[in-house]
């Protein structure tokens, strides 16, 4: 089977809301797939799409229940910084813009600096930016 691209969907209580999340820590969306119950985010050089859908529609693709995310995590999406300043900025505007940083910026493994934050619908999301040049070999 040749996979011409690879998308995440993920479950949120207001798209456009989710949408003003996102747009407040820098990343886009192509306007002509936002509707009132979902939004289309870019994310990184290859555009990687994650589709933000509201709960209800979400549901009727999964034909089962969505996770609660005050109890428990199914996923940790995972993202690159260019910078450690980049880590702390995502982590600050995280916190504007209503998301909770479950674990602040900071050093790990001696080569990685990251923070991980919840978006407004606890979505766990992991930022990482990585000196290979400090690598353990």
């Amino acid at each position: 089977m040749a996979t011409k691209q690879v998308w995440l969907n993920l479950p949120v209580k207001n798209a456009l809301k989710s949408k003003e999340f996102f747009t407040h820590l820098g990343f886009t969306f192509l306007e002509e797939r936002t509707t009132e119950h979902s939004a289309c985010m870019l994310l990184g050089s290859t555009n990687f799409v994650v589709m933000l859908f509201a709960e209800e529609l979400f549901k009727n693709f999964i034909q089962h229940e969505i996770t609660d995310t005050s109890k428990s995590s199914e996923v940790l999406i995972s993202v690159d910084a260019e910078s450690r300043e980049e880590v702390d900025e995502l982590a600050r505007k995280a916190k504007e813009a209503g998301g909770f940083v479950f674990g602040e910026p900071g050093e790990n493994q001696g080569w990685m600096y990251g923070c991980g934050f919840c978006d407004l619908d606890g979505h766990r999301w992991n930022v990482l930016y990585m000196d290979f040049s400090k690598m353990p070999k």
